[in-house]
């Protein structure tokens, strides 16, 4: 008996003194400071530089959709990955010049690209029609009739159970 006493009192300090451990870092009157924190100095945004490298990012581009046909300037399929290359590349030279993204800089660039290549792209409208007839039909009388059968099913099942009770 007094082995395992001698067993868990270990256990048992070594548990309070992680939790001392533990609580101390945790608190919150250890590390609570009165003083604003003054933050990061941001350097400004170089519009002129950003312009330059935008500019760059439509080049490439350009170059990359040159290998694609005209014809499928339109399906998104066919130039995703040189769209997002083009997104990307937009995104990291405003981080690299510190201006944000997206700015008014670039969302001006990006529709004057949007203007060249997808100007024609329309969307046509889809005109909904009816079925015909016969499918209309076919639609409407398979619930009818899948109700009823679940109906005459449930009552024969119930007179079932009556007679094998």
């Amino acid at each position: 008996m007094k082995e395992a006493n001698f067993i868990e009192t270990p256990k048992l300090q070594y548990c309070i003194l992680v939790n001392t451990w533990m609580m101390r870092g945790l608190s919150a009157t250890d590390s609570f400071n009165i003083q604003p924190t003054v933050p990061w100095p941001r350097k400004t945004c170089n519009e002129s530089r950003l312009q330059w490298e935008v500019e760059v990012c439509g080049e490439d581009f350009r170059r990359d959709m040159d290998h694609i046909d005209k014809q499928y300037w339109c399906n998104l399929t066919y130039f995703i990955s040189e769209y997002h290359l083009f997104t990307l590349c937009t995104e990291t030279k405003s981080q690299i010049v510190n201006c944000y993204w997206p700015n008014p800089l670039v969302e001006r660039y990006i529709i004057h690209i949007h203007k060249d290549f997808f100007s024609n792209c329309t969307v046509e409208r889809i005109v909904l029609e009816d079925p015909p007839d016969n499918t209309l039909i076919i639609l409407i009388l398979i619930p009818i009739f899948l109700t009823l059968a679940m109906v005459v099913l449930v009552v024969w099942c119930s007179k079932r159970s009556d007679i094998l009770a």
